[in-house]
């Protein structure tokens, strides 16, 4: 596994992280035994870094319970990222984020969730907020008292990441990209290098699709993937994705080689982001682990660019 040092909070972390959303059951049930495997797996192949937030699971925060049930006694040799923004959405009851007790609030429960004293990084998982100066306020106040390490904010939006990083706080930034998404590319990461914030990738593998395993006929029915249903657009989107990965697997076959393609492509970016991986296995998470073993040239990112371009039309004579 290759480390890198996480911007400027002094941590050094390992290419590849594991996300947890995947271990609260809202990507279909999984086993607490099998849930805390994963995590283990997951250290003992050389991850050190884990994303996690108070809301993931059914029922909410179940994802953050078993992460700290699985790092209990091994704390000390991992960096933990949490976020808080967005406790009750999906019962219609959002607890609101108005004051800095709120922000002091929701932080001690994930600590407590998560069986620490402590948090590596916290993020505000409000990626459209206006106005964050109650989470600076709060987040300030939770840093001085030694409970959260260094903070920032879950975000896909530059103009809300600005915001956020007006006093030159914000140290960590955790954004969409993948081969499927590729949007950061063009302002998000190059403002992220400039100032010095460190870039966790979410959605490395796009929700799964850069494994290569499922074709334009596969129904997707867990809570997170559903959506992808809700509309024509997002049907539309969903149908242009599967040709982009078509595409893929005539240069690479589905499984190890095509997952570790798309994490390598996210952390061989000149930014080095931290590839947040999912798993709900062992032998998942290990398989991703694996990727953190190298990175790809310029050239070997620029041949997995252009084998997933649509292809040019024919010419009309």
């Amino acid at each position: 596994m290759r480390y890198r040092p996480l911007g400027t909070t002094g941590f050094n972390v390992s290419a590849i992280g594991m996300g947890t959303w995947n271990i609260g059951n809202q990507w279909g049930e999984i086993d607490e035994t099998t849930a805390l495997a994963t995590v283990r797996s997951a250290v003992d192949h050389g991850i050190n870094l884990f994303d996690t937030a108070e809301s993931y699971g059914i029922p909410a925060g179940l994802s953050e319970e078993r992460l700290g049930k699985a790092l209990q006694g091994i704390r000390d040799r991992v960096h933990i990222v949490s976020k808080i923004g967005r406790w009750g959405r999906r019962s219609g009851q959002l607890v609101p984020m108005t004051t800095v007790d709120m922000v002091r609030l929701c932080v001690h429960a994930c600590l407590y969730r998560l069986r620490t004293d402590y948090i590596d990084v916290m993020l505000c998982h409000d990626g459209k907020i206006e106005d964050p100066s109650v989470y600076l306020e709060g987040f300030e106040v939770l840093k001085a008292q030694g409970l959260i390490r260094a903070y920032g904010i879950s975000t896909d939006k530059l103009s809300v990441l600005k915001r956020f990083n007006a006093y030159g706080t914000c140290r960590v930034v955790e954004v969409d990209y993948s081969l499927l998404n590729r949007k950061p590319e063009a302002e998000f990461l190059p403002y992220c290098q400039e100032h010095g914030i460190a870039v966790l990738a979410r959605g490395p593998l796009h929700k799964g699709l850069l494994s290569g395993k499922y074709t334009s006929d596969t129904v997707f029915t867990d809570t997170v993937r559903s959506e992808w249903y809700l509309d024509d657009s997002r049907r539309d989107k969903l149908a242009a994705n599967f040709a982009k990965v078509e595409r893929l697997k005539t240069l690479l076959p589905p499984g190890e080689a095509m997952i570790s393609a798309a994490l390598r492509f996210v952390t061989s970016h000149a930014v080095q982001p931290v590839a947040i991986a999912g798993a709900k296995s062992p032998e998942q998470v290990a398989m991703n682990a694996s990727a953190g073993n190298g990175e790809l040239s310029a050239a070997e990112r620029q041949t997995l660019i252009q084998t997933m371009a649509a292809p040019q039309p024919a010419a009309v004579s």
